[in-house]
């Protein structure tokens, strides 16, 4: 039972200890403030006024860099760009109307096997039915 006293001490003595004030680069200040979370776009503190979330963009870079977290890349360039910097050189053109027509001609000729694979339409095989019937009554 002594234990149990002396483990809640620790606790509170840590948990104060572990709290520190956050201060975001707007200058917005979050006073004594314990991390109770670490997410991919920022960090969750628990401070006497509740719970907030501040975003890593917001935060210094010596506190971006103790949790680890590495500023995303820029924005990439656009794929109609690629494309229209690839069409500016006649080979590539080339290369690229090529494979063009090849998929077309390869989606082309699976489409023409699939149909002269299939049964006869629901028209024709009625028609056929109609005569045979009409031949078996005479």
């Amino acid at each position: 039972m002594k234990y149990c006293g002396t483990l809640i001490l620790a606790v509170l003595f840590a948990s104060l200890a572990l709290s520190e004030d956050f201060k975001t680069t707007k200058g917005k200040v979050y006073k004594d403030a314990t991390v109770s979370r670490i997410e991919g776009d920022g960090i969750v503190l628990r401070t006497e006024a509740g719970i907030s979330k501040v975003y890593f963009t917001e935060l210094p870079q010596e506190v971006q860099e103790r949790f680890h977290w590495a500023k995303p890349d820029g924005p990439r360039e656009p794929f109609y760009g690629r494309w229209a910097a690839a069409a500016e050189d006649p080979a590539v053109l080339a290369k690229i109307i090529a494979a063009g027509t090849v998929v077309i001609a390869g989606v082309a000729l699976v489409i023409g096997h699939i149909r002269s694979r299939r049964q006869p339409t629901t028209r024709v095989r009625r028609a056929s039915r109609r005569k045979a019937f009409h031949h078996a009554r005479r």
